[in-house]
């Protein structure tokens, strides 16, 4: 019988190369790392007004795929901004490489690679219907939101890393696991009023008429400093709880670690606000946000641990070359 050749060619990379777990870790950490970069030079594009300087989508004129000098340094900002959204995929795309050939090969692993690469896919989409509606604010807003689902997904990914597949098992009790899901409703919430405070806020991303969301920015403002204060005291209560169950360490590191980045997070938000908003502030406080995402999510995550799967076999893809792998 002639053999079909396998014409997939993460197959054909698996067959002939396997990286070291080293590496699969450092590939997944690229791509987190790359999913924070991606918001903090999305900050930089609407904080030097330059949300319009490619003042259409897919292209970055009606004649020119790229920014040309009559732009100026806008539509530099603004093009290098997309141009960035290659670098990330160039990031996800090695993370998945390394996660498909890495041996014994684990299926979840991959799924997770290959869920960053469509949430990237889908908020560069959405990035252009920013523009396409002159940076609707409400737009906007799900755009930076997309960008925390994909950092969701790359954390959780770099974390399945150095984990097993067996099934989660609890490090702590149930009391304390639904305080911790609490605590990261309230984490969502504040980062949502948050996309709202910069959407009624007077950096719009241009200096055309940019429409801005319909709220008080003081009324917003005031309740996403409130929210803030709601988080940090889940934050300490959650670690005060961890210490008097004598949790492992882990849970109750992740917890600490949290109320710093809160801390340091509250001092740049009330600065700027002191000082009117400039700009570095503003960008310090938008990285601070993917931060305390971070932080809140490595929280949940420390609260359970995954051992290697039960005993049980489940077959390579076919036309790998390789021996069957452990299951999922």
């Amino acid at each position: 019988m002639v053999r079909v050749p396998n014409l997939n060619p993460f197959s054909a990379i698996a067959q002939r190369w396997t990286p070291s777990p080293a590496t699969v870790r450092r590939a997944a950490m690229g791509a987190l790392v790359m999913s924070v970069v991606i918001v903090v030079t999305g900050g930089a594009v609407r904080l030097t007004s330059s949300g319009l300087g490619c003042p259409t989508w897919p292209k970055c004129t009606a004649d020119s795929l790229t920014t040309t000098s009559a732009m100026g340094v806008h539509g530099a900002i603004e093009f290098t901004n997309r141009m960035l959204t290659y670098v990330l995929c160039a990031a996800v795309g090695w993370a998945i490489i390394a996660a498909r050939a890495a041996k014994p090969w684990r299926r979840g692993l991959t799924r997770l690679g290959w869920a960053q690469f469509w949430v990237v896919m889908s908020n560069a989409v959405w990035g252009g219907l920013t523009v396409l509606t002159h940076l609707n604010p409400y737009i906007v807003a799900a755009h930076f939101l997309l960008s925390a689902a994909l950092i969701t997904v790359a954390l959780v990914t770099w974390q399945r890393v150095s984990e097993g597949d067996g099934a989660p098992r609890p490090l702590v009790g149930k009391p304390v696991k639904q305080l911790t899901w609490v605590l990261i409703g309230a984490t969502l919430a504040l980062i949502s009023v948050g996309t709202l405070v910069t959407g009624a806020g007077p950096h719009a991303g241009d200096h055309s008429d940019v429409p801005r969301v319909g709220l008080d920015w003081e009324s917003i403002a005031q309740l996403h400093a409130d929210l803030a204060w709601v988080v940090c005291a889940l934050a300490v209560a959650l670690w005060f709880v961890l210490r008097a169950v004598d949790a492992p360490p882990g849970p109750r590191r992740r917890a600490r670690d949290l109320i710093v980045v809160l801390l340091a997070q509250g001092v740049i938000g009330y600065v700027q606000y002191a000082t009117h908003l400039p700009e570095l502030l503003v960008g310090l406080h938008m990285l601070g946000a993917a931060l305390i995402w971070i932080a809140a999510l490595r929280v949940l995550l420390s609260m359970r641990e995954r051992p290697s799967a039960a005993p049980g076999e489940i077959p390579a893809p076919a036309g790998d070359g390789r021996a069957a792998v452990p299951a999922n």
